[in-house]
């Protein structure tokens, strides 16, 4: 009986070291991992900085003012190009474009629920905002 007991208890024993190694490796493993991601991380960052200097670079005001006499070929602005705020066209009104295309298909008609055919259903419309 005792010796049932030795077995068992080295079998737990050699068990439980197996485990615990496995457990070791796993944790290992995932250290590995995450030190890879962390490397790959500031790599990125370092990229992104890289990036960001370089937009800052092409986006110099001097480098951008000389593109543009090179290429957009831009007149000086006239005092004839700017409109007053009376000569700006009303702002035109609001309108309810859903209800005005519904009402052209002919949707708009009275409606009722499925579990109430009887009841006698009040009928959407649409109106513009008053000012």
């Amino acid at each position: 009986m005792i010796r049932l007991l030795h077995i068992i208890a080295i079998s737990a024993l050699i068990a439980s070291a197996g485990y615990a190694y496995s457990i070791k490796y796993d944790t290992l493993y995932y250290a590995e991992q995450v030190a890879k991601l962390k490397t790959k991380l500031q790599r990125e960052r370092e990229a992104i900085a890289v990036l960001q200097a370089e937009w800052q670079y092409l986006d110099r005001p001097d480098r951008l003012q000389e593109a543009a006499d090179k290429h957009l070929d831009l007149q000086p602005l006239k005092i004839q190009q700017l409109a007053r705020l009376s000569e700006l066209p009303n702002r035109p009104s609001r309108e309810d474009e859903i209800g005005r295309k519904l009402e052209a298909l002919g949707l708009l008609g009275p409606t009722s629920t499925p579990k109430d055919k009887n009841s006698d259903a009040r009928t959407p419309t649409t109106q513009t905002p008053r000012r």
